[in-house]
């Protein structure tokens, strides 16, 4: 594969997966915009694996805490980490089970250009508004199991393209009166398995079909969605603690409805 090709899909997916701008959605646009035949699934699993390792790099503190947390209560010591960590693991679920029966009766997923942007569109404003109207007044610590749970059925959605894995998870923890920088905090280290668990289905769906993995295009594409992945963690984590969702919610929207257009008037 052309360098060319391996960094745009890297950049593309270090970028977009953590902004609430529906990575998934942009993926699935990349080859109608630029012409270029479908990456294959070990690139697909390669630039899950570079936005993954950004993550795990980003927030091994809050990992750790959650760990040791879990250790200690494995000794008899309840302690808030752990019940944090089995929250997380209680949001996980909705998605799990979604995934499962999506790839059981859609293997093939949805990848209408018009459900990109219906959902570009819709789930844009839907942001926006609980941006708007939700309070700024809880942090992860104060969250309970109803709240966590609430977080993974709206991440269960996020298997409709262009919806955006964090920013619906962002829009549930915003509704739920979650400050901005804790909605996303909560929303990135929920990707760590959901990110994990994609990635190790198309690995497992490339190893049944004898698919060859570590390939120099496979591990630079690696290297270029970490990178990206990383920037993008750094610069939203930094950009949420003095500013809104909005830029984001322009961005989705402007796009969305440029994609209707097309679709609609050259018909898709």
């Amino acid at each position: 594969m052309p360098i060319i090709h391996i960094a745009v899909l890297a950049l593309v997916q270090g970028l977009t997966e953590f902004f609430p701008v529906s990575s998934s959605g942009h993926l699935v646009l990349v080859p109608h915009v630029l012409g270029w035949p479908d990456q294959g699934l070990a690139m697909d699993v390669a630039v899950h694996v570079g936005t993954l390792g950004a993550v795990i790099v980003y927030f091994w503190r809050d990992l750790w805490r959650m760990l040791d947390g879990l250790w200690r209560l494995a000794k008899g010591k309840r302690n808030r980490d752990a019940t944090l960590a089995f929250y997380f693991i209680a949001a996980t679920v909705p998605a799990v089970v979604a995934g499962f029966l999506l790839h059981k009766y859609m293997p093939g997923g949805i990848r209408s250009v018009m459900v990109v942007g219906w959902a570009m569109l819709g789930f844009g404003f839907l942001l926006w508004f609980a941006d708007r109207t939700g309070m700024t007044v809880r942090r992860i610590e104060h969250m309970g199991l109803f709240d966590a749970l609430a977080i993974g059925v709206a991440q269960a959605v996020a298997l409709i393209p262009g919806t955006s894995r964090s920013g619906i998870t962002m829009t549930a923890a915003r509704f739920l009166g979650i400050e901005r920088h804790e909605a996303a905090r909560f929303s990135m280290i929920l990707s760590i398995p959901a990110i994990g668990g994609a990635g190790a289905l198309e690995a497992w769906e490339m190893f049944k079909t004898g698919g060859t993995f570590l390939t120099p295009d496979v591990l630079m594409a690696v290297g270029f969605a970490f990178i990206a992945g990383l920037f993008a963690l750094v610069f939203l984590m930094n950009w949420l603690k003095r500013a809104n969702f909005t830029p984001f919610v322009v961005y989705r929207i402007c796009l969305g409805a440029l994609i209707l257009f097309i679709a609609y008037k050259f018909g898709g």
